[in-house]
Formats: C-alpha cells, sequence, structure tokens
C-alpha cells in the first residue's frame, strides 16, 4: 500500500480562472471547515466508476452525462432534481436498447456550481464589475457587493450538494428508476411529440422486451436492477480551494480521491500542462475528464494524455470533444489516430454543446438543436470510419422545459427564446429536445455495436 498526501502542490504552479479573495484569513478557515466535514462521495463508488469507464473504453458500455450548464443556489429544488433525473433515465433506456450495452450515467450535478469566464470583467447597463463566475464564488447580482468572491459560499455549495446526493440516491433506490416507469414516460414522450411517427417503432420494441422479460418471471419486484440504478455525480473542478478541501485518502488503500464527486473534468481554459489544474488532478485516483477543442494539435493531446494518465490505466481518462459541427469532421480523425497508434487507453466522449454556440438576433446566446445533432452524428461517423469507438455523450441539458436552445421538433424559434429563458450561464436542451436527440442518434449508435443489428 503506497501512503499519499491532500494534493497541495497545485497552490506552486500558475494557475487559470480563479477569484481574488480579498481576506485570506476567512478563506483558509473555510477550507479547514470543509476539510473536517463528511466526503461527499467514497472512494469505492469512485473505484466502480473508473470499472464502468474501463468497460466504456473497451466498448462494452456507453457513457451517458448531462446536466445543468451550472447549479444555482436560488434554483435549488427537489422537482428540479427530479425532472433532469428521469430525463437521463429516460435518455439511458432509449440508449440501451439501440446499442445493446449498459449505459454509464453521470450527472452534472451535486457540484457543478463554478464557471469559467473569458473575461475577468464583464459591462453590465454601462457599469464595469467583476464577471460572475458561479455562486460558489460570487453573486450574479449586477452591483459590487454581489461580485465579490466570498468563500462562505463554498460551505454552502457543499451543503447544497450533500441535500442533492441525498435525493438522488433516494431516487436510484426508491421506484423512481423502475425500468416499466421509465419506460412509460418515454410514451407520454412519444404520443405528443410532433415527430410521433418517428420513433414509435423502437418505443414498440423497448415495450416487447419489458412484455417478454415479465413473461419469462422477470419482474420489478423479484429483480432488483429492473427498479434501481446507479447515478454518478460530476463537475468542472475549477475552484482548486474547494477541491482540495473535499480530497481524503482511503483507508483501504492509501491513496487520495476527490470525494467533492465521482468524475471531475478540466476544461479547455484551465488545461495548460504546467499550471496548477494538471498538478491536482494528477495526484487524485478519480476517472477525470478533459475537454479537447478545434484547436486541439494531436502532439499535445498526447502530452496531455501522458500527463494525467501515465500509468495508461483503463477507465482513468475521458476525452471530451467539443468541436464545433463545422469543425471536428477534420479535426477529430488525425486526433484519435494519434492516440491509437500510439496505444493510450481512453473513454472517447461528445460534447456537443460548446462549440455551436450562436448569439441570436433576438440577443440571446443559443445554440441550433440541427448543429448539435450534426455534431453528435459526425462523431459517430468518424469513429466509424476509423474504426474506433464513440464513446459517450456529454451534454448540457435540464428536466425542465425551458426556451434557451432553437430547434427540435417543437421548433423553438429565435423569437421564442424570450419565453422561459431561465439559465444564468449557457444555454440548455429542453427535456423535450434530449429526449428527441436520443432517438435520433439511436441508429448512429447501432452502428457502433460489434455485432449485427438483429
Amino acid at each position: 500500500m503506497t501512503s499519499r498526501q491532500i494534493p497541495s502542490s497545485w497552490r506552486k504552479f500558475p494557475i487559470e480562472q480563479q477569484p481574488d479573495y480579498p481576506d485570506q484569513e476567512h478563506l483558509r478557515n473555510v477550507e479547514s471547515k470543509l476539510s473536517a466535514l463528511p466526503p461527499l462521495v467514497f472512494a469505492q463508488e469512485i473505484r466502480d466508476l473508473k470499472q464502468n469507464l474501463a468497460d466504456v473504453g473497451s466498448g462494452n458500455g456507453f457513457l451517458l452525462q448531462g446536466g445543468d450548464c451550472a447549479e444555482s443556489f436560488a434554483e435549488f429544488s427537489a422537482n428540479k432534481i427530479r425532472d433532469t433525473f428521469k430525463v437521463l433515465l429516460q435518455m439511458a433506456i432509449v440508449l440501451t436498447f439501440a446499442g445493446r450495452r449498459p449505459v454509464t450515467k453521470i450527472a452534472r450535478m451535486a457540484g457543478q456550481f463554478a464557471k469559467p469566464r473569458s473575461s475577468d470583467f464583464e459591462e453590465i447597463n454601462g457599469v464595469t464589475l467583476p464577471s460572475f463566475r458561479g455562486d460558489i464564488i460570487n453573486g450574479a447580482a449586477a452591483d459590487p457587493d454581489s461580485r465579490m468572491p466570498d468563500p462562505e459560499r463554498m460551505l454552502q455549495a457543499y451543503h447544497q450538494s450533500t441535500s442533492t446526493l441525498n435525493l438522488l440516491r433516494a431516487f436510484a433506490q426508491g421506484g423512481l428508476a423502475d425500468l416499466h416507469q421509465v419506460h412509460r414516460w418515454n410514451l407520454d414522450f412519444v404520443d405528443a411529440s410532433p415527430s410521433k411517427q418517428r420513433y414509435l417503432k423502437m418505443s414498440r420494441r423497448i415495450e416487447d422486451a419489458l412484455a417478454f422479460m415479465e413473461v419469462c418471471g422477470i419482474t420489478s419486484q423479484n429483480a432488483p436492477m429492473l427498479r434501481e440504478t446507479q447515478l454518478f455525480t460530476s463537475h468542472e473542478a475549477l475552484l482548486l480551494n474547494y477541491e482540495e478541501a473535499l480530497s481524503r485518502i482511503d483507508s483501504f488503500t492509501g491513496k487520495c480521491y476527490n470525494c467533492s464527486a465521482h468524475f471531475v473534468w478540466i476544461g479547455e481554459r484551465t488545461r495548460q500542462l504546467d499550471h496548477a489544474h494538471i498538478e491536482f488532478f494528477r495526484q487524485i485516483e478519480n476517472p477525470v475528464g478533459v475537454k479537447i477543442g478545434a484547436a486541439t494539435r494531436a502532439d499535445d493531446l498526447l502530452r496531455l494524455i501522458d500527463a494525467l494518465n501515465p500509468a495508461n490505466e483503463a477507465g482513468r481518462l475521458t476525452l471530451i470533444t467539443r468541436m464545433g459541427a463545422d469543425s471536428l469532421p477534420a479535426v477529430l480523425p488525425s486526433l484519435i489516430r494519434a492516440v491509437r497508434t500510439e496505444g493510450r487507453n481512453v473513454v472517447w466522449s461528445s460534447d456537443p454543446m460548446h462549440g455551436n454556440t450562436v448569439k441570436a438576433s433576438s440577443g440571446f446566446k443559443t445554440r441550433q438543436f440541427d448543429d448539435i445533432l450534426r455534431e453528435l452524428q459526425q462523431f459517430f461517423a468518424v469513429h466509424e470510419a476509423e474504426g474506433t469507438y464513440p464513446g459517450g455523450i456529454h451534454l448540457e441539458m435540464t428536466g425542465e422545459h425551458v426556451t434557451e436552445c432553437t430547434g427540435g421538433a417543437y421548433k423553438i424559434s429565435d423569437a421564442d427564446l424570450g419565453t422561459r429563458y431561465l439559465t444564468s450561464c449557457d444555454p440548455r436542451l429542453n427535456a423535450d429536445q434530449v429526449l428527441e436527440l436520443a432517438y435520433l442518434i439511436a441508429d448512429a449508435f447501432k452502428h457502433a455495436r460489434s455485432e449485427p443489428d438483429q
């Protein structure tokens, strides 16, 4: 057994996207309080996820990761958590059936509070203010006091994450995840959809499969796997003061786990090899992700992989592509070839959201459904052409009926965006749009299977 320490060496490295706390003693006191609190997740759960992702990397599973762009203190509610949980399960059942593979579900929840910004300042109504960096750091209100970084917000984020995790675990084990119930929700979605005829065939096949199992005596009453599920949590580990404070040494292995979430990732703005985030991530045992944009070069990617997964451990590293529908076909093939040639173990996942953000004529920041779908389809097509496995998708989404992304079967237009534009940061797909997406990429997912479609 090797003994490790909580990683603090990152403090000696250059760092991006961090707040400037005016009271350093206050910050240290909050970090000390967080360090003494119970972990949010446990080492064995993290190891379970890493094994699931190892299966995904070998083509024997699929990763579905999704949730809010940024969680909010003000909009925290049981119904909001429930609705996002439900739509993740609804997507999972469609993708499981289409791909004939288990789907590992990771929510962008219970910790997704910090957001990177392109500038340290923003102008609102002619007033220059520090940028809003997420509720864990400062407030969204357009006044200097709200925008002042406050360490106490880390404690509020911790306690809200605790409540969120308690509710998610109750939903996962308490009957809300029953496969028959989830399918009934999907039938309701299909029945109401303007594209109903397009989805009916698959829905009926899923219904036949469930009926066949019941005839064979496999029911929710005698088969726990039909009424329970496992849902993991994730967030961008941006605020390293919080991440270090919630890291723990596992008593069984002596290794260090970041117990703020099962899975954490590094964004494009903070993945410099000689900076603090890479230094922190190197020292934790969690499965980790890294966002890969259209400007990424193959040699830089290989150095990044070596820094984050030097032992080439299966399930350790997920590469999350965020390239844009117009760029992915030209960029991704060479990256896949370089990784394959060097024999690196990675999971490839597609984030089709961030590379397709535009400003609508109405002034709202939005994403077009067809661009999101196109990037996903291209992601699958490139992997099929390269003979590699498209392991997952990563979505900013909500179970609420918001109007933040245009298009889809309900044809949300630029003029509709103001109807229910609720996000505090980036636009999210709504419940109907993500379910539509699941049905539309099901055909592409079938081609990723090793066995022929029957």
